[in-house]
């Protein structure tokens, strides 16, 4: 989440007891070849707050002080997608200046932010998925500070951590008045005198509960969402995260990487609540705000759900439609993405299969286990030098010769406090089980 100035931190800051990172134990995950992929400008506002990612692994992120959301590229460059409207005397709690915050993307591709003034614009704001201006569908209470949006689309509801009420907002996804969802000790600041007065923070939305991080509290808690929708009993699942910003999850088990804002830290979160630190200072963060991982064999299985869903009838904008209703709305280009996400799922369950391509210059019909084996040379797009099992695809998508099944790490850092450094958007590669660098 955003800070104050860094000059009224300073006295927080000499006060702040920093974790002590250990040593992973084999089989833990890990994260390799932490880089740098796009700088930022703090003087004119730019301290990438929160993630969003896109299928194509290119980032949307809210710039806070600047009021922008922007788009991020894996080779690091920046696009404008949109600027929230200024405000007149704006007088956000904790922050004072307008700022946006937490960040969405539905499957639709249209984007949601939290939007942060004191006034009447606090709220969520939509942006479309073509351009088009955003707009406010819900307003928030105007002495709260929405910072961490989670999105439930099965519910089709959206969850609210109010870091200054200490408060988790329920809204519809089609907009409308909130309900104060989830409430407590727990998700609530501690006394100006003991904390920051920064009670919950990120948010996400995991295996059907709502999970949450409260920074002056140092924890991570989960609130399970019963058959009705309501909230249910609010579980502490980790305690001593110094700082503790946004999270994301790793995959489907509870493990999470959490950031650590003022130790310039990530911390890997186990899901018995033990943690240790997997990114420092010296790999590049300098005040980490947000962290999001992207699969790529999530990616398939969501495109896989969604395609599904239009086969019933719900389709969205970008969706195809039946050739056989005569009008012919399937372009060349639709039927090559239908191709390519019918040879993705041949490739994950048979596991061996190739393209046409590889099997013509391999001149063989045996599965990938049995060219390694043979020795066999395949096309470019195998990684011989990595032994990973590649497809021409990924290559693209990530430029370089990496595993298909490596997830990537993104994390932001605002420099909120680090004046000699500038905010930045790090990349790394998430390594779990046997896939260890």
């Amino acid at each position: 989440m955003s800070r104050l100035s860094r000059l009224a931190a300073t006295a927080t800051v000499a006060a702040l007891t920093l974790l002590v990172s250990g040593p992973a134990s084999a089989g833990e995950p890990t994260i390799s070849d932490p880089r740098v992929v796009a700088y930022f400008d703090f003087t004119t506002g730019e301290a990438p707050e929160n993630i969003a990612l896109e299928p194509d692994g290119s980032a949307n992120l809210t710039l806070a002080s600047a009021r922008q959301v922007v788009r991020v590229g894996k080779q690091g460059e920046v696009l404008p997608v949109a600027t929230l409207p200024a405000v007149t005397n704006p007088h956000t709690p904790i922050l004072g200046a307008a700022v946006v915050m937490g960040i969405v993307r539905a499957h639709d591709g249209t984007l949601y932010v939290n939007y942060a003034t004191g006034t009447s614009e606090t709220g969520i704001w939509r942006i479309g998925p073509h351009g088009a201006a955003p707009a406010q569908i819900a307003q928030l209470p105007v002495d709260g500070l929405p910072n961490g949006l989670a999105l439930d689309e099965e519910r089709g509801v959206f969850y609210v951590a109010d870091t200054a009420r200490g408060i988790v907002w329920r809204v519809p996804q089609a907009g409308g008045t909130p309900t104060a969802w989830a409430t407590g000790t727990a998700l609530e600041p501690l006394p100006e005198a003991d904390g920051f007065q920064a009670g919950a923070n990120g948010i996400k939305v995991h295996n059907g509960d709502v999970w949450v991080s409260n920074t002056d509290r140092k924890t991570l808690l989960r609130i399970p969402v019963r058959h009705d929708g309501s909230a249910g009993t609010i579980e502490t699942r980790a305690t001593g995260l110094d700082w503790i910003d946004d999270f994301a999850f790793t995959g489907h088990d509870d493990t999470v990487l959490a950031t650590l804002t003022m130790a310039n830290q990530v911390a890997l979160v186990h899901p018995d609540g033990t943690h240790e630190i997997v990114l420092t200072e010296r790999d590049g963060l300098s005040n980490p705000t947000a962290v999001a991982v992207r699969d790529k064999r999530d990616e398939h299985d969501k495109r896989d759900e969604h395609n599904k869903r239009d086969d019933r009838g719900e389709r969205g904008e970008g969706d195809h439609r039946d050739e056989s209703d005569g009008r012919g709305e399937r372009d060349d280009r639709g039927e090559r993405e239908d191709r390519h996400d019918r040879d993705d799922r041949d490739r994950r369950d048979d596991g061996d299969k190739h393209d046409e391509g590889d099997r013509r210059d391999d001149g063989d019909k045996h599965d990938e286990g049995d060219r390694r084996d043979d020795g066999d040379k395949h096309d470019e797009g195998d990684h011989r030098d990595d032994g990973d099992k590649h497809d021409e695809g990924d290559h693209r998508d990530d430029g370089d010769k990496r595993d298909a099944y490596a997830k990537t790490v993104y994390v932001t850092s605002a420099s909120y406090f680090a004046t000699q450094k500038d905010p930045n958007l790090l990349l790394g590669r998430l390594h779990e089980g046997n896939d260890q660098p």
